[in-house]
Formats: structure tokens, sequence, C-alpha cells
């Protein structure tokens, strides 16, 4: 595969079989980062898990302390005081048949979290064929169906990422902007990693974490030394 001269520059500041003190790993990931724009900042683990089982599902939602970066367009699905409530807090959407009907007919598609208050997921349930295979399912686990609908969007706005297993058990999640700078990217990284240790499966045998690998999204990959994130 053919890499541009940037990335290859960068490269050269990563040693690939090292494995760094995750403080060392934020320090590289900053000074590795090779475009002009504000790159996103990654943080894949694998776990040792099994996602094909139940008992072995690792998924929940954490507030970053510094965010993403990203401010979220939050769609909610409430009616009544609910409604009023989220607009209030700053959802970019609300709604209720009107919102299902703007999604299956025009493929609608621009938010990126999907809130919903509990007595409005028999209406959201019919949406679960094109929500799910994006991610966008609202779920109890993750925070998204709940009855306190103006709190999940402060959460989301304030930088709560979701965090879950895909089918080969790595958990994806960025943790921040280049621009954060070490010291924050850091602190979003320990905590996205405490939740994700404290989220252990009772049922997860032998070593947890496998593998821990952070990257900006044009910079090469750094390798954490997992043996000490558990």
């Amino acid at each position: 595969m053919f890499r541009g001269k940037k990335y290859q520059e960068s490269a050269k500041l990563v040693e690939k079989t090292a494995l760094y003190d995750t403080a060392e790993a934020m320090d590289l990931v900053v000074k590795t980062a090779p475009a002009k724009f504000d790159e996103t900042v990654e943080l894949h683990v694998k776990l040792g898990v099994d996602s094909r089982h139940a008992d072995q599902q690792v998924r929940g939602a954490i507030v970053l302390p510094h965010g993403t970066g990203k401010t979220q367009r939050v769609l909610v699905f409430a009616k009544g005081d609910k409604a009023a409530e989220a607009k209030a807090a700053g959802a970019d959407f609300v709604g209720e048949m009107d919102m299902v009907e703007k999604i299956q007919k025009e493929n609608w598609f621009d938010f990126d979290v999907v809130v919903a208050s509990p007595d409005m997921m028999g209406v959201v349930g019919r949406l679960g064929k094109v929500l799910g295979p994006k991610g966008l399912m609202p779920s109890p686990k993750a925070g998204t169906v709940t009855p306190n609908v103006a709190q999940a969007v402060n959460d989301i706005k304030a930088g709560k990422v979701e965090y879950r297993l895909d089918k080969t058990n790595i958990i994806h999640c960025p943790i921040g902007k280049v621009s954060f700078g070490p010291e924050k990217l850091l602190e979003n990284c320990n905590a996205l990693i405490g939740a994700i240790v404290k989220a252990k499966p009772s049922a997860a045998k032998g070593q947890y974490i496998r593998s821990c690998v952070c990257t900006s999204t044009m910079g090469p990959g750094i390798k954490i030394n997992n043996a000490k994130l558990t």
C-alpha cells in the first residue's frame, strides 16, 4: 500500500514493535498527525471476549472530560413536555411520526445520535432496520432511551461517546482532536479505558485488554502498553 510523504515522515517517529506508555502515545499521536486539518484521535481496543455471546457484550457510554471536539447533531423522539424539554436542552431535531416518515420517505440522516423517551420506542422500533445497521438505534445501555431526554441531550452535547464491540471484538472510539494537545487527550483516553475496564463482563476469561492502539485520522497507529491499562 502506497503512503504519502507526510505519512512516511510521521511513521519514522514511531517504532513499529514498541509498546508506549499512554502519556507517550498521546504525545506521539499529536506529533505524527500530518494533515493540515484538525485530525480526530481514535482509540482502538481489542478485548479478550466473544461478542457472539450475549453475556460477553461490552457496551456503554461515557462523557469524556474534554469532549470530542465534534458537535453532535441530536434527534430526539419525544412528545408533549418531554419534546419541549429536549428542545430547550439544545436538541437539533425533535418529533414523533413526522420524523419516522422523514427518515423512511426522504432517506434523511442529517443527525449523529438518536435519543428517545421510553414511550416512543414503539414508534422508533419501526426504524430498526435502517437505524440498526448505522449504529443509530437508541438503547437503554447507551443512555439514549431515557425518561430524562434533556439530560441525555446535555450529556451528548458535552462530549458523551458510546463504546461498543464490533464483530471482531474491537472497540473503536474517538477521544478528541489533535488540537486538544497530549494532556487533554490523555485524560480522555484514561476515562474511556477506565469505563471499558469497569464494563468487563463476568463471563470474560483470561486477558481482557488484548491490544490498544491510538491513531489520528491520517497518522500511523501507535501501540499502547496494555499491561498497564487494567
